[in-house]
């Protein structure tokens, strides 16, 4: 734990009280509490794919929905997404910087508890370049509203992080080979299977290698398809930021 505060305070800075919980602040001055231990889940059927359910505290996301707030992008009703390129707003810096601490210290943990030494969340080329990403894509998504199934434009290189706020969601991953021999008819049954993730608010989730490339993802939010252990959840508005890196020219 200690460790992990250390860590965190590099990220987001001292406190200015030191008799008083240790905080860091967002550029909007909200603070956050450090004192979390997030454990991290390496989805095993997908390759590449790995999932922090408590990335951020309750303290920690109300801090970063005010900073999202702040940006005034969805003052009017009609505007459901923001898309910022190269210099990101700071409390989108801080938030990547978080990342990548989390990761070291999830490598850490699975060094540890799994006895992998080579145990890792993300490929060091990844996780050590700079800058880690310097692209920005916030969406609120009103109750019904989701994202086709998709892999992410070839634009963008490896390594993508997304981040869940304010309402659960269950984010299904489709091997993109079988959706293909299904459309060309090579395939009819059994269909392509679908890997859910349950995206709760405050997860992160990295894609990289196969689960970037291979697997499309989507969240399908009509009624009937938002089910977790047999009962369909209570969908109500959801943000997501996801952070992406710009191939080299582009």
């Amino acid at each position: 734990m200690n460790d992990q505060k250390t860590f965190l305070k590099q990220v987001f800075g001292e406190s200015s009280d030191s008799d008083a919980e240790e905080e860091s602040t967002y550029g909007d001055g909200s603070s956050l509490n450090v004192d979390q231990n997030p454990a991290w889940q390496r989805i095993q059927e997908i390759k590449g794919l790995c999932f922090c359910r408590d990335f951020l505290s309750p303290q920690q996301q109300a801090s970063l929905l005010s900073a999202i707030h702040s940006e005034g992008w969805f003052t009017d009703a009609s505007h459901n997404q923001a898309m910022r390129f190269g210099d990101l707003p700071t409390w989108a810096t801080k938030l990547s910087s978080s990342v990548r601490e989390m990761v070291l210290l999830g490598d850490r943990d699975l060094a540890t508890n799994e006895g992998d030494k080579e145990a890792c969340l993300l490929p060091s080329d990844l996780l050590w370049r700079e800058p880690q990403f310097d692209q920005l894509i916030v969406n609120v998504y009103q109750p019904g509203e989701g994202i086709c199934a998709h892999v992410d434009l070839m634009r963008f290189e490896d390594g993508i992080a997304i981040v869940s706020l304010e309402s659960s969601c269950v984010m299904h991953f489709t091997r993109v080979e079988e959706e293909c021999a299904i459309e060309k008819g090579k395939i009819r049954d059994p269909p392509a299977a679908k890997i859910p993730v349950y995206l709760t608010p405050g997860s992160l989730v990295l894609m990289s290698g196969e689960a970037r490339y291979l697997w499309k993802h989507e969240i399908n939010r009509k009624p009937g398809f938002q089910m977790w252990e047999g009962k369909e959840l209570n969908q109500q508005r959801r943000i997501s930021i996801t952070l992406r890196k710009l191939c080299n020219g582009e």
